[in-house]
């Protein structure tokens, strides 16, 4: 069927980059996919373009900009494959949860899951490795760095039903749920260890920061994907890729200017 459409499509280019464009930009989250899906294979797509039209969007979706981010660096990757990962990890927490389960008692499956059956680790080896900032490879190499391990967490909590959020501290980024009477945390990077909110600001002061309650309050999806783009800043200039340094600077100040005029 895929083949089909791809060569019926490719004789008609004009008439399917509007048609496929229109559904890649609309609302139905699984055509938008296989549109771009078509576009990519039919070279009819930019995906730098398409993020920038992203982030102009304000229509901030996490798992939708975590692809989108990496097709600015892996045009080819597998939105779908991607999806079924996570309906896959999901679906094996989905089996171990006794019900009725707490939020904590739900984690604490998401970690045996995740870092114990299916081995997802931080990436102490190559922490600057700029593939451990992109959703794809993290799935696939089973490693990333506290950021892209969160939303890999995130995506399967997401849907499990279950309530977290994103909370960038200052220097590491975590999982915060409060959905129950006391707060915790989730430290994706620590295989899951969960934090309560004194050990978090006990840890800032430790590094000699003054924290505030802000500090471990939840991050919006907005600035999760800009912060993905200021890691991949330094992680490119590291291995020498000024271009791509240069590319994700300017993602990142994207993402602010959007933000100003919205609120301006």
């Amino acid at each position: 069927m895929r083949a089909s459409l791809l060569a019926y499509f490719g004789t008609r280019e004009a008439e399917a980059k509007v048609f496929l464009g229109q559904i890649a930009d609309g609302k139905h989250r699984a055509l938008a996919w296989h549109a771009r899906w078509f576009l990519t294979e039919l070279r009819f797509s930019d995906p730098v373009a398409e993020f920038r039209g992203f982030i102009q969007s304000l229509n901030y979706e996490l798992e939708t900009g975590a692809l989108l981010l990496a097709r600015t660096v892996l045009p080819a990757t597998d939105a779908g494959a991607c999806a079924m990962e996570l309906d896959r990890l999901a679906a094996r927490c989905r089996e171990l949860i006794a019900e009725p389960a707490s939020a904590r008692e739900r984690c604490r499956v998401i970690n045996r899951v995740l870092f114990h059956e299916e081995g997802f680790r931080g990436n102490t080896e190559h922490y600057t490795d700029p593939f451990n900032s992109f959703l794809p490879q993290v799935l696939e190499r089973r490693k990333g760095i506290p950021i892209s391990l969160c939303i890999v967490y995130l995506l399967v909590a997401q849907r499990l039903g279950l309530e977290l959020e994103p909370v960038g501290m200052p220097g590491h980024f975590m999982i915060g749920c409060f959905a129950e009477e006391e707060p915790f945390f989730v430290d994706a990077f620590e295989q899951g260890t969960f934090r309560s909110p004194t050990e978090l600001l006990l840890a800032l002061r430790a590094q000699g920061l003054e924290p505030s309650a802000a500090d471990l309050a939840p991050t919006p999806v907005r600035e999760v994907l800009a912060r993905c783009c200021r890691n991949l800043v330094n992680h490119y200039a590291a291995a020498g890729d000024a271009a791509r340094s240069v590319l994700f600077n300017g993602f990142a100040a994207e993402f602010e200017a959007a933000y100003e005029r919205h609120t301006a």
